[in-house]
């Protein structure tokens, strides 16, 4: 199991890795129709996730444990919303292709406070990865070792292209070719630290899981509606960017049922 998880743990991460070397490879910046399409992939993957993978189980996990099925999933939820309203609100970040720094004002560079913002929404993806395999390895929970891989797999998929849209704007933005890819390996480091927090508090007891999924979710759903979809729905070609939601939530979707 120790090997079950680290494998779990380290997928996502990959993804993120594997999408940052993509900056030795293209030598120009990534073209605005492809970017709209990866941004919205991943949003649509996280939406389908966050749905089928954590609030679907919070409700069915409730019902199993004697209580009202909605109330672990409403509560989770919106402390995961309140819980990243919270770090937007304090973490110094810039979105991409926005000029105007969110969070508490501090003299750093664009380039940084841009690796903070994918940094930001990644600790979500890293607690739903650990919210999940903590499912796994509790009794009577319903999740199984192939669900919360079939989840690790979805979000290193959509890690991807991240990846690419933090190295090569740090590129692009005078960092070498060697730097960029390292910071934004670095963008992805918070997912497993995320993950493996959020195992140690969720394996404590079986009772307040179903909090956790649904807390893990709320999180998600924020990075989507603050991030993810305004930034693929920015400017020109906002249907590419809603054709990528499309085609990320029905991935994940079948992600999801077909191996969980």
């Amino acid at each position: 199991m120790i090997l079950q998880g680290a494998v779990i743990l380290l997928v996502p991460f990959l993804g993120t890795s594997l999408g940052s070397a993509l900056v030795f490879f293209i030598k120009s910046k990534i073209n605005e129709k492809l970017q709209k399409l990866m941004l919205g992939f991943a949003a649509g993957v996280m939406l389908a996730a966050s749905v089928w993978s954590l609030l679907i189980p919070s409700i069915d996990m409730a019902q199993q444990q004697g209580v009202v099925s909605w109330v672990p999933a409403l509560v989770g939820f919106m402390l995961g919303i309140a819980f990243l309203l919270v770090l937007d609100s304090l973490i110094p970040h810039l979105h991409l292709n926005s000029n105007k720094p969110e969070g508490v004002k501090v003299s750093l560079s664009d380039n940084t406070m841009l690796l903070f913002a994918v940094m930001l929404h990644n600790i979500p993806e890293g607690m739903a990865v650990g919210v999940t395999f903590a499912g796994c390895l509790l009794d009577n929970t319903g999740i199984t070792f192939a669900g919360a891989l079939s989840l690790a797999i979805g979000i290193a998929i959509q890690n991807f292209p991240e990846g690419a849209i933090i190295s090569m704007p740090l590129n692009a933005g005078g960092f070498s070719k060697p730097k960029s890819f390292a910071l934004g390996v670095v963008s992805g480091v918070v997912e497993p630290i995320g993950a493996l927090f959020t195992i140690m508090f969720a394996e404590i007891t079986t009772p307040i899981l179903p909090y956790f999924l649904s807390f893990a979710a709320g999180a998600m759903v924020y990075v989507i509606t603050e991030e993810l979809i305004p930034e693929s729905q920015s400017g020109k070609h906002s249907n590419i960017g809603t054709v990528g939601v499309a085609v990320g939530f029905m991935l994940m979707m079948i992600l999801d049922t077909a191996f969980s």
